[in-house]
């Protein structure tokens, strides 16, 4: 009888332990909030891509912010635009009508995404416009379900995602609307109503969270407004505790005035964030491929889109000084991803071939670089330290000051290639001899990494 009376108490036990009942609960505080442990998944990934899409992608002029520059700033040249280029009493919601989608196939995007060796998506599911990419109950016939493309893009999106298997599903959601007659009653009521977050943004976010089922859930546009105004650590709580992403799901610092760098998963601090130094707390540099514009422009000059080997310098650095990177490209109207993104993506990709293990699932080292040109990464359970070069020396040697290392014992190498002879410096560290490459017989073209096995 007393065994039988264990059993049912393990049963009970189980089975509590199994319906997550026993399972850290956090409360809806910051200081709650904060404490729970970013999931291991999203620091071994480093890079991403972020995908900026909307009715803004249909003038795809001058920026995402194209509304509110014509209609609040009525910036010259946004105002000249229209007047030139529609009649008199076209609204920005005419747009929606134009936002087609004819040619945007989820599995083609997909299969650029994973040839750039990203780890995750981030698409925007709702801008500042208000227009969301799947068939919001709280926006009515503001949305992609109801007018334009008339399908749900989001639920596109995540299916071949989910299909292709290398890559995980995340979402932007901006709190705030610019012209949404609630947002702005709230706002002149200087947030002591909250009419607009318990009938939109709220329900938006359950909503995204319980269909789609993101791991990574990237807020922004807080609109000025505190956390308090848009309950953000009560649905951060639930998320956390009841969600069903909620033991793998991260999210950023964007969740009301004052919180950016302060709270969150992981921090954001300010867009194409670089400190260029290591920082106590995890961090994401999210930049653009466009360096003007985050949307797709029409009327972006050549000059305007970074380099293979900017991007690949700004990746380095990041990892090195423990972010991640999140790569913006903006697709067009019609669904299509433009060749010079699609380029940039597949060179990441080649390059990532080559040297990703000096970039996923590694660690930042107790130093981050000796020169702007040369950064360190590390993975210690292996006792290896990375030294990626940004230039190729125009001697036949490099000079690494900072490793530690012990003739006998240490092996560089030069991924892509092998192994590379090397003696102690005269000061400190190692003299390593290169090899004698044409540019053909490169492992790779932009950025080269020196692999030292058991160095310090």
């Amino acid at each position: 009888v007393k065994m039988g009376a264990f059993a049912a108490v393990c049963v009970v036990f189980f089975t509590l332990l199994i319906s997550g009942i026993s399972r850290a609960t956090y409360q809806p505080t910051w200081e709650s909030i904060d404490s729970r442990p970013l999931p291991e998944w999203y620091d071994q990934a480093k890079f991403g891509i972020f995908i900026h899409w909307g009715v803004f992608s249909v003038p795809s002029f001058g920026s995402e912010w194209f509304w509110w520059y014509w209609q609040k700033e009525k910036r010259q040249e946004y105002v000249h635009f229209m007047q030139s280029n529609y009649p008199p009493d076209f609204q920005y919601q005419d747009f929606a009508q134009q936002f087609t989608a004819e040619f945007f196939n989820a599995k083609e995007w997909t299969d650029i995404f994973a040839s750039s060796g990203a780890k995750y998506i981030v698409l925007t599911t709702k801008h500042h416009e208000g227009f969301t990419l799947w068939g919001s109950k709280n926006s009515w016939n503001w949305n992609a379900v109801d007018v334009g493309p008339k399908r749900d893009l989001v639920d596109e999106v995540a299916t071949a995602l989910r299909e292709n298997g290398s890559l995980r599903l995340g979402l932007y959601h901006s709190l705030f609307e610019w012209f949404n007659p609630l947002f702005e009653q709230d706002a002149a009521n200087k947030f002591t109503t909250n009419y607009f977050p318990t009938t939109k943004t709220l329900p938006e976010l359950y909503d995204l969270v319980m269909k789609y089922k993101p791991e990574v859930l990237w807020s922004d546009g807080d609109g000025n407004a505190p956390d308090k105004y848009w309950n953000s650590t009560a649905f951060l709580a639930w998320l956390y505790n009841d969600s069903p992403v909620r033991d793998t799901v991260v999210t950023n610092d964007r969740w009301g005035q004052d919180c950016i760098c302060k709270h969150g998963g992981y921090y954001t601090c300010t867009d194409r964030y670089q400190p260029g130094h290591l920082l106590k707390h995890k961090w994401e540099n999210c930049m653009t491929i466009d360096s003007k514009s985050w949307g797709y422009r029409r009327n972006a000059p050549l000059s305007d889109y970074l380099t293979i080997e900017q991007l690949v310098a700004t990746l380095v650095e990041t990892v090195s000084c423990g972010g991640n990177l999140l790569m913006n490209i903006g697709p067009t109207h019609d669904g299509r991803i433009s060749p010079i993104f699609e380029e940039r993506l597949r060179q990441m990709g080649q390059w990532l071939k080559v040297n990703g293990e000096a970039i996923y699932n590694t660690s930042a080292w107790r130093v981050q670089s000796e020169t702007t040109k040369m950064w360190y990464t590390a993975r210690p359970q292996e006792k290896t330290v990375f030294a990626i070069l940004l230039d190729w020396p125009d001697k036949g040697w490099v000079i690494l000051n900072e490793p530690v290392a012990t003739q006998g014992s240490t092996k560089v190498e030069l991924l892509g290639y092998g192994s590379l002879q090397w003696e102690p410096a005269m000061a400190s560290g190692l003299n390593i001899t290169l090899p004698p490459l044409s540019f053909r017989q490169m492992p790779c073209q932009w950025a080269w990494t020196l692999k030292l096995t058991g160095a310090s």
